[in-house]
């Protein structure tokens, strides 16, 4: 609140420039300069000052209702601001890529609900462009995608790092060699997700580091169409190896083994620079970390069995 106003309200309430001084720490010089300043940006006089008291012209009579009024919204804002600032509730709208929605996210939401039952997340699954265009546009408090090359105006923090495997049905030909070569990886059909995935782009980076020109790629706009269709004996996918984690675990896919392979992307929280993080955004930020964690050292576990 303008401080010229404040110094005016209390003025005007105490009738006297040495009370209201006094009750402000100020000196009274300091408050008839910011009365005159008031004055001036107003262009009328709101005050008559004799040496027994303070009256209010008609004006000043209307600027203090106002000021009342504008005192009195600078309280609720700040009552609403601390209820949003340290209250670990309500809702907030969540995106996040295909991989890390469909496979990762379930577990952090079903943690969120038993730590903070009063938050009500909304979620959103799209694929790594669409959501960073969202959260850029407000229509999303946090993203988590996967890869670090966003672009401007978002805060990108590393949540945790993501193993990508080539994988075939259990059936087919590749699943009995003890390893695959470039070469016959490049005569194969490679089921791949649209462009503009993170998956995608983890493929493209695939066969950019193993010089690899695939004779045919087979688009499809999701991870377990992918999946049902290698399992049928269709080709191989690179995927991330949460996404895959029932299917090994099943012995319905198989991890080949490559030369160069695993290689690791990362997945990331997008917010929008210089927005403000509520309490229930930091609380669903930390039960993500956690939940995360605890799924990568699991995942690590079973890698090392393997």
């Amino acid at each position: 609140m303008d401080q010229s106003l404040i110094v005016f309200a209390e003025v005007a309430e105490a009738r006297s420039f040495s009370r209201a001084a006094e009750k402000l720490h100020m000196t009274q010089p300091a408050v008839s300069q910011h009365i005159r300043a008031l004055e001036e940006r107003l262009k009328t006089k709101l005050m008559e000052r004799n040496n027994k008291a303070v009256s209010l012209t008609k004006a000043g009579e209307i600027a203090l209702h106002y000021a009342k009024e504008i005192a009195s919204s600078y309280r609720k804002m700040d009552e609403k601001l601390e209820e949003l600032l340290h209250y670990a509730g309500g809702p907030i709208a969540v995106g996040a890529s295909y991989t890390f929605g469909e496979y990762v996210l379930p577990q952090s939401l079903a943690r969120l609900n038993e730590t903070y039952p009063n938050i009500r997340p909304s979620v959103v699954i799209g694929n790594t462009s669409e959501i960073a265009d969202r959260v850029l546009k407000r229509e999303l408090d946090v993203g988590i995608v996967e890869g670090e090359d966003i672009g401007a105006g978002l805060t990108v923090e590393k949540l945790a790092d993501d193993e990508m495997v080539v994988a075939a049905g259990i059936h087919h030909p590749f699943a009995k060699l003890e390893r695959v070569s470039p070469s016959m990886l490049a005569a194969e059909t490679w089921l791949v997700r649209e462009p503009g995935s993170g998956t995608r782009a983890a493929a493209d980076k695939l066969f950019e580091l193993l010089s690899l020109q695939p004779a045919r790629l087979m688009e499809m706009g999701s991870t377990q169409s992918i999946k049902e269709t290698v399992e049928a004996g269709l080709g191989v996918t690179l995927q991330s190896r949460w996404a895959l984690r029932k299917e090994l675990g099943l012995g319905f896919l198989k991890v080949l083994d490559i030369e160069g392979l695993p290689f690791k992307r990362s997945f990331h929280v997008l917010t929008r620079e210089g927005d403000l993080r509520t309490r229930a955004i930091e609380a669903f930020l930390d039960v993500l970390r956690e939940t995360s964690s605890a799924m990568l050292s699991q995942q690590r576990g079973v890698s090392s069995l393997g």
